[in-house]
C-alpha cells in the first residue's frame, strides 16, 4: 500500500471550533441553540428585494476587486455621518468576505515573521490562529478579570520593539463590554510615538445599549491614522450567512491590505454588494438596532434573573454572560455539554475565548433570537 505523505500542521493545537461542536450537539439533542452568534429570524424583506433586483439587473459578474463603488461610497458616508471621519471611498474602503476574512487579511498584510501582536483576552477565537498563520507571535494581555475592561498598565508592559499591532474589539465579544471615550483616549496616548498599528474589530458597532455611544477608532484622529477598522453587514442586517463586511483604513494601509485581499479572496459577491448599497440609503435599520436588541436583552435578563444564574453586565453586542457557580462545579465546557443534554439549552464556555486571569464558571448565551425562542430557553433554564 502507498503511504500518504505526512504533514506538519500549521495549527497543531487547533481543532474544530467550539461553536461548530456546540451547534452540532444542540441539533443532536434538539436543544435551544443560544450558542453560536446568529439570529434565528429573517432580515428585512426590502433587503432581499434589493439583492433580487440587482441580480435581475445583471449584476452577476466580478465587481471591482476593492468592492462595488456605490457600496464603498455608502460606507464612507455612514462613517463620516456617525463618527466624523472622512474616508476616501476609492482609496480607503474595501469590501470583504465578512469580518473574519477582513481581520485575517489585515494581519497577513501587516505582520512579518517574529512580529508580536497584542490580543486582549478573552477574545474572538480567530485572532490568535490568524496571527500564527501570518508568522507572528501572539502576546496575550488579560482584560480585567471582573469587568472585562482594558488594563492599560498591562498593555503598556506588553509593548516592545517587536510589537507590530494590537487587536481591540468594542463592543466586546464575548463579554458585552463597551469601551468608553476614556478608554479610547488612553489607547491613543499609549500608542503615541510608536509604530504600532490597531486592528479595531467593530462588528457590533450598532448594538450599544442604555444611551451609550459606540466609540469607533474613527472618532479619534490619532487612532484613525493607525487603524484598520472592521465591521460586518451580516451582524448589522441579520444576514450572517452572506459573509459581507468592510475595512476602513488610511490609504497607505489600505494599499497593503488590498495586495493580500486580491489574492486570498479577490472580490466579494456582486449582487449582494449592490443590494446593500441600495439598502444603506436608509439609515433607520442600523440607527434602530440598539433599541431592537436592548428590548431582547432586557427580556432575556429579566427571565435569567429568576434563575440561579448570576448575570454579568451587558453593555452591547447580542451576548449575555452568566456565572453558573451556584448551579454546578463542572468546568465550563463540561457544564455546556450538560446544559445542552440535560436542560436543553446550548451555550458557549468562556474558556473558548482564552484568558486564564478571569472569572471562572462563566458561559455566554446569544439573545439574537425570536422572543418565542428566548422564552422557551428561559422556561427550560428555570429548571436549574
Amino acid at each position: 500500500m502507498t503511504t500518504p505523505p505526512t504533514l506538519a500542521s500549521r495549527l497543531p493545537d487547533v481543532g474544530t471550533t467550539i461553536f461548530t461542536r456546540m451547534s452540532a450537539l444542540a441539533q443532536q439533542h434538539q436543544a435551544v441553540n443560544l450558542g453560536q452568534g446568529f439570529p434565528d429570524f429573517d432580515c428585512d424583506p426590502a433587503l432581499i428585494d434589493a439583492v433580487d433586483a440587482a441580480m435581475r439587473a445583471g449584476h452577476n459578474q466580478y465587481p471591482m476587486m476593492s468592492g462595488v463603488p456605490a457600496l464603498r461610497e455608502a460606507v464612507a458616508a455612514k462613517l463620516q455621518r456617525l463618527y466624523g471621519h472622512a474616508y476616501d471611498a476609492g482609496r480607503e474602503i474595501t469590501i470583504t468576505a465578512g469580518a473574519t476574512q477582513a481581520i485575517f487579511t489585515a494581519l497577513l498584510a501587516i505582520v512579518h515573521p517574529g512580529d508580536e501582536v497584542i490580543v486582549l483576552e478573552p477574545c474572538y477565537d480567530s485572532y490568535a490562529p490568524n496571527i500564527q498563520l501570518a508568522g507572528g507571535r501572539v502576546r496575550r494581555v488579560p482584560l480585567d478579570p471582573h469587568s472585562f475592561r482594558p488594563d492599560f498598565a498591562r498593555i503598556r508592559a506588553a509593548l516592545g520593539e517587536r510589537t507590530r499591532a494590537i487587536v481591540i474589539n468594542t463592543p466586546h465579544n464575548p463579554s458585552g463590554t463597551v469601551w468608553s471615550d476614556a478608554d479610547m483616549r488612553a489607547l491613543a496616548a499609549l500608542l503615541e510615538g510608536t509604530q504600532v498599528l490597531v486592528i479595531s474589530d467593530e462588528v457590533y458597532e450598532h448594538m450599544v445599549f442604555d444611551g451609550q455611544l459606540h466609540q469607533s477608532a474613527a472618532r479619534y484622529p490619532a487612532l484613525a491614522a493607525r487603524s484598520l477598522i472592521v465591521s460586518s453587514f451580516g451582524k448589522t442586517y441579520h444576514v450572517t450567512g452572506w459573509k459581507v463586511g468592510y475595512v476602513a483604513a488610511p490609504a497607505a494601509l489600505t494599499a497593503e491590505f488590498r495586495k493580500v485581499h486580491q489574492y486570498n479572496v479577490f472580490t466579494v459577491n456582486t449582487p449582494m454588494q449592490h443590494g446593500l448599497a441600495r439598502y444603506l440609503d436608509d439609515p433607520r435599520p442600523y440607527l434602530d438596532l440598539p433599541a431592537f436588541y436592548q428590548r431582547k436583552r432586557d427580556l432575556f435578563r429579566a427571565g435569567l434573573a429568576r434563575t440561579p444564574l448570576r448575570l454579568l453586565p451587558c453593555e452591547g453586542t447580542y451576548f449575555q454572560c452568566v456565572d453558573y457557580s451556584a448551579v454546578s462545579e463542572l468546568p465550563e465546557e463540561a457544564f455546556c455539554d450538560w446544559l445542552t443534554r440535560e436542560i436543553g439549552v446550548a451555550a458557549i464556555p468562556m474558556a473558548a475565548f482564552g484568558g486564564a486571569d478571569r472569572h471562572e464558571r462563566v458561559v455566554r448565551f446569544c439573545f439574537a433570537k425570536r422572543d418565542e425562542t428566548l422564552n422557551k430557553a428561559l422556561e427550560l433554564l428555570a429548571r436549574l
